[in-house]
């Protein structure tokens, strides 16, 4: 006869491996989906296609380049209180411009952009001399208010970590109607196919001098090929607002998902010093 004290174990064993059964399901899902979502880091597509950043993307030989593993992010009902404040008052520009703008910045100087967010500013020292063509045109796009009012529409919490901000349309399908060219895809700090927790980069469409407007902000070091164009460095203030952000985790609680954080850029500005 099995005493009280034996059931009680066997009852605990078997909600053990019930816990594990479940966790091991929704891992493999959250692959399955990263999978097919895309095979880019922010996908800028045009037409009926929308953007994606993945956290496993395809390697050159087509197979998945992904991270460790990682347990996704708490489900959406138990998401974490938001962090930051209302957004500014005020609407989004959706004008757009059919070439890359001339080039107006000294490629010698140095400039920085700073996002003035509804979670705190984010300070980024901008790689000019090394992505010229990408800091002209974020300093073109915030004299024009472009980004000014704008969310950030992604967070990704498995297998890469970056906030994805730049799409007027919170979609993640929006840009400025041009494309600049990729720059700077050896720069020193991309070593082993990682981008640094730090780096400030240009989304694509996955194929050449594709970016846009998107970009990505990285809060953790996230595994990822020299495809994208590394413009900008984060400030330690700015990181501590970044990681505020994604503490509070995303929506979908499968690692990839819009933040529960009220991410909004208020105002964009680039300066020269």
């Amino acid at each position: 006869m099995v005493s009280q004290e034996q059931r009680r174990r066997q009852l605990a064993r078997e909600k053990f491996l019930r816990q594990q059964q479940r966790r091991t399901s929704a891992r493999r899902k959250a692959r399955m989906r990263n999978a097919v979502i895309a095979s880019v880091l922010g996908v800028v597509l045009v037409g009926s296609l929308a953007l994606y950043t993945t956290g496993v993307l395809e390697d050159d030989d087509g197979k998945a380049n992904a991270s460790a593993e990682v347990t996704p992010s708490a489900s959406p009902t138990s998401k974490a209180p938001d962090p930051c404040d209302k957004p500014a008052e005020g609407k989004v520009k959706t004008q757009t411009w059919k070439k890359e703008p001339a080039m107006t910045i000294d490629k010698s100087a140095k400039y920085a952009m700073t996002l003035s967010t509804t979670c705190g500013d984010i300070d980024i020292d901008l790689k000019t001399s090394a992505a010229p063509h990408t800091v002209n045109s974020f300093n073109f796009l915030a004299g024009k208010g472009y980004f000014d009012h704008t969310a950030c529409h992604r967070l990704t919490t498995n297998g890469i970590f970056v906030l994805q901000c730049g799409d007027p349309t919170g979609q993640g399908s929006g840009g400025p109607g041009y494309n600049i060219p990729d720059e700077n895809l050896k720069d020193k700090s991309l070593k082993g196919n990682t981008y640094p927790a730090g780096t400030v980069a240009m989304a694509n469409t996955g194929q050449p001098d594709s970016g846009g407007s998107q970009f990505f902000l990285a809060y953790q070091d996230s595994p990822l090929p020299p495809s994208y164009t590394p413009f900008g460095t984060i400030s330690k203030d700015g990181m501590t607002v970044l990681k505020k952000i994604a503490a509070a985790g995303e929506s979908t609680g499968a690692g990839d998902g819009a933040p529960n954080a009220t991410v909004v850029i208020d105002k964009a500005t680039v300066t020269k010093s």
